[in-house]
């Protein structure tokens, strides 16, 4: 039956954690706090360390509205600071990525080495009156943790350690991450006219996989498909039962059996969800880090990297480039699609044609369930001191629970 313009509009008749206001996703004050109270208060993956393979090298990145420059230091480790001159605030660091033993400002010649220390002031004479010298100069650092190869940074310093916000998020990675070294062979950046959340969804909800022409004939065939369960673990990351995809099914995918990835069997599928915006997928002879920044309430910049195993060949690395770009990247078919879906969602969203989002699905936890999209909106509602179901009507300034 249709509905009226009061019904259409009227708050769902569910559970508060079984559905979200589209204000969470369209509305300029929602952002700014995300922003400040989710964004720079957690763990966000930056880079694979594959991308800083020797001293000095460097790779910039933005992270919720901050430059930050990543470099492998002269012994070795990876460091992070906010690229932004200690003296009037201009960027450092301008490329992309390279190497370099000092950085040095354009405008005004102030220079930094890669400990972040400040190394030259021209004339600094001049700052003597004001009590300014190149000791207390230095850029901000900024927190950086490494598993399993992946760097991930916290703009936060009185965030949760490292190790205590992930806890065993990692654990079904172990063995294909960290038996053999990895690096990135494919970087693609693509900028969806969607919010950043509506983008993570897509991640969160295997209901979705209907949308796939790929994976409803690999995947959605096969009975255990539907018998896979969630495992939600605490800081809300969540993981799903393994399972054998069957790539033969569709013409030019073939058997996927060779090149498997190590502790991977032939054809297996893992999938890691990281809180807030980060996805390790593990697709039989390839892997992918899927992780996005927002740009607006309603524009998000989605990367995507592709792995493979460091040195091997140049024939199983072709092989395993195939084999990503199927679903993958700029010419697979995975990417598009999503990306069709959730612009159409944001178009409603946007325009106020839709007032809620339902998340309402129960299935035992099994894979259908939308168990790990509530926890998502249960863990934001925290950190953001509202309800996603009402968000406006918590006033700004009441719980902020970004430092807890």
């Amino acid at each position: 039956m249709s509905r009226s313009a009061h019904e259409w509009t009227a708050r769902p008749r569910l559970q508060d954690d079984e559905f979200v206001s589209s204000t969470v996703y369209t509305h300029p004050g929602i952002f700014e706090l995300e922003q400040e109270r989710i964004k720079r208060a957690t763990w966000k993956f930056a880079c694979h360390e594959s991308e800083l393979p020797t001293r000095f090298d460097f790779r910039t990145v933005e992270h919720a509205g901050y430059p930050i420059v990543l470099v492998r230091t002269e012994e070795g480790g990876i460091r992070a600071f906010i690229n932004s001159c200690s003296h009037r605030a201009a960027t450092v660091v301008r490329a992309p990525r390279g190497n370099a033993e000092q950085w040095r400002c354009l405008f005004h010649a102030w220079t930094y080495d890669t400990r972040g220390r400040c190394i030259a002031m021209p004339r600094a004479s001049g700052y003597e009156q004001a009590g300014l010298c190149k000791d207390g100069m230095g850029l901000r650092e900024v927190k950086v943790g490494i598993k399993l190869g992946m760097i991930f940074i916290n703009l936060n310093d009185e965030g949760s350690p490292f190790d205590e916000y992930f806890g065993d998020a990692f654990e079904i990675l172990e063995d294909v991450m960290g038996t053999k070294e990895l690096e990135v062979f494919h970087l693609h950046k693509t900028v969806i006219n969607a919010n950043w959340k509506q983008w993570f969804e897509t991640n969160m909800e295997i209901y979705h996989e209907y949308l796939h022409f790929l994976n409803r004939n690999i995947a959605m065939s096969n009975d255990e498909f539907y018998e896979r369960r969630w495992k939600i673990y605490p800081n809300c990351h969540g993981t799903l039962t393994p399972m054998k995809q069957r790539y033969e099914r569709v013409k030019g995918l073939g058997r996927r059996d060779e090149r498997t990835l190590p502790g991977l069997t032939p054809g297996e599928f893992r999938v890691v969800d990281l809180f807030p915006d980060t996805t390790i997928l593990c697709r039989a002879t390839v892997l992918r880090i899927d992780t996005s920044n927002a740009i607006s309430p309603n524009q998000t910049l989605v990367e995507q990297r592709g792995l493979g195993i460091k040195g091997e060949s140049a024939e199983d690395r072709l092989i395993r480039i195939n084999h990503h770009n199927q679903f993958w990247g700029p010419f697979g078919r995975n990417l598009p699609e999503d990306v069709v879906a959730v612009e159409a969602v944001e178009k409603s969203n946007r325009c106020g044609a839709s007032r809620y989002g339902i998340m309402a699905r129960h299935d035992e936890m099994k894979s259908l369930d939308d168990a790990l999209m509530r926890a998502f909106y249960k863990e934001w509602s925290e950190y953001m001191g509202r309800p996603a179901s009402n968000p406006l009507g918590a006033l700004p300034g009441e719980t902020n629970a970004a430092n807890r």
